[in-house]
């Protein structure tokens, strides 16, 4: 094992990671293509090294008092807001968002770690009596034990605070495998939460460019008793069958296909406002970016010109400039996933009302981009997008929205804008979807339960329930008294 250093200034410092190995890949800046920092390539040696820490640490991490754990994540917390500005500054080398964007994934990854602070205290069993009233029932809450915590690239330090958090907080001790393309954040954060006083072995980060070799490696062992996983529906699916052979408890926060729905009673100033966060947040590369813009007939016209105006107005530049509001995407592949989907949509007859310029030269740009009349069997309506493109379709009737919205296999998030707070809750009831969101275009809240139905995903992170996935029950019966 080697201690991960970092300065403010020296990213070339960031040694290998936790585990050392003779095999290396670099880490690159979207916005340059420059490579930023080399990390430990891991293979399944390394992987089942990690899980032999988390394992050998799992019995006296689980025997920890609750008050031991909380502890170890308030001094998490202030670490982190201790020590913002760099995490802000690596978030916008690594991923490309923006410094302001970056700053506020700090913020939220810290509310996490003090959420589930506060949450690890608070009591999990309960205890009563039979109905007959002959026995006495106790339910005692355990920790699941050894974890595998698998993150994705868009939010990289988020995620890891949402994944690892609860799982301290319930006595678990953890493998985090972050995505290679944004490994640097999670080993920083590993870092964080060793010198906030979790012992060796509560979490080891493994960085590697096999994820499935590590991943089919540690699934396969019978000492690993959970998998949490952020990304593609397409890996969940892969990992759920791996997990299955096991009977393993698995989180599964998956792809998304995000409806935003405007009635023609909306606030049109709210609706082009909150349609700019929701399809915005992190460039559109989020899991719960509006994906699909339904627009009902009578104020489809102005929403469309509204938006048109912002969107073309975006600047698009260097991620660290305090003035840009718009990086680049993360790599060429979801540059050219963009383009395909832009391009597909234009040929069968959308139009491209708005487009905001780019630069030239290196960098992984996406130009932020407007269609309308968007065709129903258009590729961008029935794809995640996960690029700055937002796609309009028009709808004549409450039901012909609701229908148009849940006309996907995915269910994440949805979002409605109108007046009408029956209709809202009426058609809040009808989606199909894990969260909603009614006249705003953000539901990420440390206190709320984020997941999805259908396609996906199961299981939920953040809020009490976040807890609860990291914890398994016992019951304990006795005469009753």
């Amino acid at each position: 094992m080697t201690t991960l250093s970092w300065g403010t200034d020296a990213l070339a410092s960031v040694p290998d990671g936790f585990l050392t190995t003779e095999s290396t890949f670099e880490v690159f800046d979207p916005s340059t293509e420059q490579p930023i920092a080399a990390v430990a390539d891991c293979g399944p040696t390394e992987a089942l090294a990690a899980l032999d820490a988390a394992a050998a640490a799992a019995p006296t991490w689980a025997a920890s008092t609750l008050r031991e754990r909380a502890d170890v994540l308030h001094r998490l917390f202030d670490a982190l807001h201790a020590n913002s500005e760099r995490l802000a500054q690596l978030l916008t080398l690594e991923v490309g968002k923006t410094i302001r964007e970056a700053r506020g994934e700090v913020a939220y990854a810290a509310d996490y770690v003090r959420w589930y602070a506060e949450e690890a205290v608070r009591p999990h069993g309960r205890s009563t009596v039979s109905p007959d009233g002959r026995n006495h029932i106790v339910t005692v809450a355990e920790p699941v034990g050894p974890c595998l915590l698998i993150t994705p690239w868009n939010v990289p330090l988020a995620m890891a605070a949402r994944k690892v958090a609860p799982a301290v907080a319930a006595g678990c001790t953890a493998v985090l495998k972050p995505a290679e393309l944004t490994p640097l954040t999670s080993l920083v954060f590993g870092e964080l939460l060793l010198e906030a006083g979790a012992p060796p072995g509560v979490l080891t980060v493994v960085t590697t460019r096999r994820p499935a070799e590590v991943s089919s490696a540690l699934l396969a062992d019978p000492r690993l008793r959970k998998v949490s996983f952020t990304g593609s529906t397409e890996v969940g699916r892969l990992l759920l069958e791996q997990a299955g052979r096991r009977v393993l408890r698995t989180s599964m926060e998956l792809g998304g296909n995000a409806p935003f729905l405007v009635f023609d009673d909306a606030d049109l100033d709210l609706a082009i406002r909150e349609a700019m966060i929701a399809k915005l947040r992190l460039g559109g590369q989020s899991c719960v970016a509006a994906n699909r813009f339904l627009v009902a007939d009578g104020i489809a016209d102005a929403f469309v010109a509204g938006l048109g105006a912002q969107l073309a107005a975006l600047v698009v530049g260097p991620p660290g400039d305090e003035g840009t509001d718009l990086g680049p995407s993360v790599d060429h592949r979801a540059v050219a996933k963009v383009n395909r989907l832009v391009n597909d949509a234009v040929g069968k007859g959308a139009v491209v009302v708005a487009r905001a310029p780019i630069p030239d030269g290196p960098g992984h740009w996406v130009a932020p981009t407007l269609l309308d009349q968007v065709p129903a069997d258009a590729d961008i309506l029935h794809e995640e997008v996960f690029g700055p493109v937002a796609a309009i379709r028009r709808f004549s009737s409450e039901d012909e929205a609701v229908a148009l919205s849940n006309d996907t296999e995915h269910g994440l998030a949805a979002y409605l804008i109108t007046r009408d707070s029956e209709r809202s809750r009426r058609v809040a009831s009808r989606l199909q979807s894990g969260m909603v969101g009614i006249n705003r275009g953000l539901v990420s809240d440390v206190a709320a339960p984020f997941g999805g139905v259908k396609q996906s995903g199961i299981g939920r992170e953040g809020g009490p329930e976040g807890l609860q996935e990291y914890l398994q029950f016992k019951y304990l019966s006795s005469p009753g008294f």
